[in-house]
């Protein structure tokens, strides 16, 4: 079995890799990034040199290197997470994410399409968000049947993916499969979203903004169970079915940042509520969506698949995980990032 990675130099990418490495060692796996601001090649330093690992830096909207890789590799699944992710950067920069997340998903469909012809057995695995659903009020949850509404150039566009994917199979027969995911967080996410901003930020006892008051609602699902679940879809899925992906932990994002600050404050042998003063209440974000909360029944029933790690347990391992690694972060949040931060956040901060 050989599989294409796209975005493998990221946070969930990097994940996979690791994953399959140790679930599916007699894999081949093909790792593709375009090495943007938030990828990092020392995530996949340890596959250096593996003779079952290969590397590609490409941009997957350049149709002329896809096809290369797909004429010298000829995988036989696609694990498609590549993308640009990040909701505020969207806002400031919408057309970027058009490009790849629109433009790179059809080219990765139609070099696919003509390099398999009419094979049945290879499967296009789509990895997109929860987000493509708009926003919940207080009561219900996504599913595989909810309606598109997106609210964000950044949802907009994964929307627009997931909707060529489905095309492809429709007029095609490619045989595709999607999945919609709540938000993930653990170990080797850039430290744009929410977790990891929290962490990095009270570890350096900086400011850690919260948009509006905190209580928008989000549903978190550890990365490797998001992992476990691709997978599972992957192997069992049926051509053509969408699964959402999520294991019912939804929380306020104040709630969940006083927690994560208490657990810095306790690693770090402060008295717990000690970097609470660090709490800084910014202008909310345009079109914000207040709440989400994923139903992963389908994937429940259907393949078998349940998310084994609590979100106590999940965030008590990401925290030490950065503490780990926080020479790493720290140099991470330098440069491009921390004129972005200062772009997005200065005016919000009082810094500008």
């Amino acid at each position: 079995m050989k599989v294409l990675v796209t975005g493998a130099a990221g946070f969930i990418g990097s994940n996979l890799i690791h994953y399959l490495r140790c679930h599916r060692p007699t894999w081949n796996i093909v790792s593709l990034d375009k090495l943007t601001y938030c990828a990092n090649l020392e995530w996949l330093s340890e596959f250096h040199g593996d003779p079952r690992h290969s590397f590609y830096q490409c941009d997957i909207a350049d149709t002329a290197k896809i096809n290369e890789v797909f004429a010298r590799e000829n995988p036989d699944a696609v694990m498609h997470l590549a993308a640009e992710s990040h909701v505020d950067r969207s806002i400031l920069e919408p057309l970027d994410f058009v490009r790849t997340n629109v433009l790179g998903t059809a080219v990765l469909l139609e070099v696919a399409r003509n390099t398999w012809k009419k094979r049945s057995d290879v499967r296009f695995l789509h990895v997109s968000t929860d987000e493509v659903f708009g926003a919940l009020g207080p009561e219900g949850m996504f599913s595989e049947d909810t309606n598109y509404d997106p609210s964000s150039p950044y949802s907009a566009s994964k929307a627009a993916g997931d909707h060529f994917v489905r095309a492809w199979y429709r007029t095609y027969g490619l045989p595709i499969l999607i999945t919609n995911t709540c938000n993930n967080y653990g170990p080797r996410q850039f430290p744009e979203k929410l977790i990891p901003v929290v962490i990095s930020r009270a570890l350096n006892h900086e400011p850690v903004p919260i948009y509006g008051q905190g209580q928008q609602v989000r549903d978190w699902l550890h990365v490797e169970d998001h992992c476990s679940g691709l997978l599972t879809v992957l192997e069992a899925g049926t051509p053509g079915d969408t699964f959402c992906i999520g294991s019912r932990s939804t929380v306020p994002n104040i709630e969940l940042v006083k927690t994560l600050l208490d657990a810095v404050d306790s690693h770090l042998g402060h008295p717990v509520g000690h970097s609470h003063q660090l709490l800084t209440f910014v202008e909310d974000r345009p079109g914000h969506d207040f709440r989400y909360a994923i139903d992963p029944t389908h994937i429940e029933s259907a393949l078998g698949w349940q998310a084994k790690i609590s979100l106590k347990d999940g965030l008590h391992q990401t925290i030490e995980w950065y503490i780990e690694h926080r020479e790493a972060i720290d140099r991470i949040r330098q440069g491009e990032h921390r004129s972005f931060e200062e772009k997005w956040y200065g005016h919000r901060l009082g810094e500008r």
